[in-house]
């Protein structure tokens, strides 16, 4: 049996932990506290430290899924988390004002991890707001010379989840 780490990140309200919780075969661990600055006008709560949740594959293979705090205020655990980690997803709200944006912050802010690790983005809220399209993300991202899977997502399904997993699994095949 093969452990692997999986990181979740993203802005405030892109769907960490609704995903993480979407799809664990264990009670999650969710450090949610009450929003206490500008958040509050998305979601009264919101992650603080870290998420945790665990799913076995077809294979066996266990896969430790990390869901890291959405404010930029605690991004000093953005990169413990990352530590040992095989891959990233980015969940990126396309409700948000300006998600093109999100994209370039955390694409620089994870640099490093994508360096050394794989990624895959996951567009979540498209039901809400279809513009921009996936292809504006590839396009951004191809600017930045990043060639990544970029997926509409709903994190509340199992499936939607599984499938980035997956997907950034595979492109790992070979580096493990």
């Amino acid at each position: 049996m093969t452990h692997r780490k999986i990181i979740f990140a993203g802005p405030v309200g892109a769907g960490k932990t609704t995903a993480i919780c979407s799809l664990s075969e264990i009670a999650p661990i969710v450090t949610d506290a009450r929003a206490s600055d500008e958040t509050r006008e998305r979601k009264e709560n919101t992650t603080v430290a870290l998420d945790y949740g665990r799913i076995t594959l077809r294979n066996g293979d266990r896969v430790h899924l990390y869901g890291t705090p959405g404010q930029d205020r605690f991004d000093f655990m953005w990169e413990i988390l990352a530590k040992g980690g095989c891959g990233l997803i980015l969940l990126m709200d396309n409700a948000r004002n300006n998600p093109l944006a999100d994209v370039k912050t955390y694409t620089t802010a994870f640099a490093d991890v994508i360096k050394d690790q794989r990624l895959v983005i996951g567009v979540t809220r498209t039901d809400v707001k279809s513009d921009p399209g996936l292809e504006e993300y590839r396009e951004l991202l191809d600017m930045f010379s990043l060639r990544v899977p970029v997926l509409a997502v709903d994190a509340r399904k199992p499936a939607d989840v599984l499938v980035l997993i997956e997907t950034l699994l595979a492109l790992n095949i070979g580096q493990m």
